[in-house]
């Protein structure tokens, strides 16, 4: 990856300097978050559901589940099952669906580089060909790490 000044010069970038890689991480960067978004990514919606798939406290799925809500990956909706209470269910929002390339990423290294632990295979329902992350510019090219050019630019607003 190539660095562009003042990226490039030692010291000349502060630290503490906005990341977004590092705001990410904030977000989605623990292990029971990206157990979850796991989850989410396979469908589960529900509370007990999200506990009982994950062996993860009630506490930890409470506080990770309010959280990912805060940071907008993840929105509560109403639901009520016949002759129970009104609850709530978690479904992946559009940023939260804009994260399938890091958990297709995830997974796909995981399968390549820290054992499989189970006989699992992702695939594209359609044609059922292998599903892979890949790195591609806007222009649609392959983009590979020498490929890289990382510039600083004006602050944007968030979209």
């Amino acid at each position: 990856m190539r660095l562009i000044p003042p990226l490039s010069t030692p010291g000349a970038w502060p630290v503490d300097a906005p990341c977004p890689i590092e705001a990410t991480i904030r977000v989605i960067g623990s292990r029971p978050a990206m157990i979850l978004l796991r989850e989410a990514a396979y469908g589960v919606t529900r509370f007990d559901d999200f506990t009982t798939r994950t062996g993860l406290s009630g506490a930890t799925v409470a506080t990770r589940l309010a959280e990912l809500t805060d940071a907008g990956v993840l929105e509560r909706q109403p639901y009520r099952a016949p002759g129970a209470r009104s609850r709530d269910e978690y479904v992946l929002t559009e940023a939260g669906h804009e994260l399938l390339p890091i958990i297709v990423g995830l997974f796909t290294w995981g399968m390549r580089h820290a054992g499989p632990s189970a006989s699992l295979s992702l695939t594209h329902t359609e044609c059922a060909a292998d599903v892979h992350a890949e790195v591609r510019c806007a222009s649609g090219h392959p983009v590979a790490l020498d490929d890289l050019t990382l510039t600083q630019t004006e602050p944007t607003a968030r979209t």
